[in-house]
């Protein structure tokens, strides 16, 4: 069992930035590709961002410039650094995380972007 548990959201101003942390813990023995999604109000989840075993990362085109994503595999840590956000950026971001077998999700926390 796998457990995800994302943290760094909240009410930013336009423009601003946020750090995202998500942070895993339980049975992990081997991780495809971890990843950051959001949902908007009355909206499909998208892919974010995501990075797989070997670091490759790719970027939604709204994000790229923006966002970046990283790993500290040491901490089981996951990280979204967002940068220049507007209030297209409103949702709530889920972390998720897919081994050779199961995919995880986390609960997901919310980030709000003020105009």
């Amino acid at each position: 069992q796998v457990q995800l548990v994302e943290s760094g959201g909240g009410l930013v101003q336009a423009g601003g930035s946020l750090r995202l942390s998500c942070t895993a813990s339980g049975s992990i023995s081997s991780v495809n590709f971890m990843g950051w999604y959001r949902q908007a109000p009355g909206k499909q989840r998208e892919l974010v961002a995501g990075i797989d075993s070997r670091g490759s990362t790719n970027y939604a085109d709204s994000v790229k410039g923006r966002f970046t994503i990283s790993r500290d595999n040491a901490k089981n840590t996951m990280y979204l650094q967002m940068n220049s956000l507007s209030p297209e950026d409103t949702a709530v971001y889920y972390c998720a995380l897919s081994t050779p077998s199961y995919g995880y999700w986390g609960q997901g926390t919310q980030v709000t972007v003020s105009s």
